[in-house]
């Protein structure tokens, strides 16, 4: 999947910080409201409704609402973007450390002078 930098960098922005890291992990447990959310953290409702436009604009969570109560849904989805830029990190330092082995193991290389 190619993605663009602003993209994943987005991600990366939305999960830079605790409050919305926290945000993330109670949203894996299911829906919740926005006040309920924010009852968790130490701020007031308007500083907490800015992380989560952050987390909306980015697409981790998406919100609905209802009457006077605006739920989050946790969006499992766009953390793929995040996965499969760490599995593409991870091959190439698999190659890498794979080369370093060789290069260090590799007989070859003891008896040259």
């Amino acid at each position: 999947m190619a993605q663009c930098p602003a993209e994943l960098d987005g991600v990366f922005l939305a999960l830079a910080d605790p409050t919305r890291r926290a945000v993330i992990h109670r949203l894996g447990r299911g829906p919740a409201s926005v006040s309920d959310l924010a009852g968790a953290a130490t701020m007031t409702l308007p500083s907490f409704m800015k992380h989560v436009r952050v987390l909306e604009s980015n697409g981790l969570i998406h919100t609905v609402k209802s009457g006077r109560v605006r739920t989050c849904l946790l969006n499992r989805e766009r953390f793929a973007v995040v996965e499969d830029w760490l599995a593409r990190q991870r091959r190439l330092w698999d190659e890498r450390t794979d080369r370093l082995e060789q290069f260090v193991t590799d007989p070859k290389e003891e008896n040259t002078p």
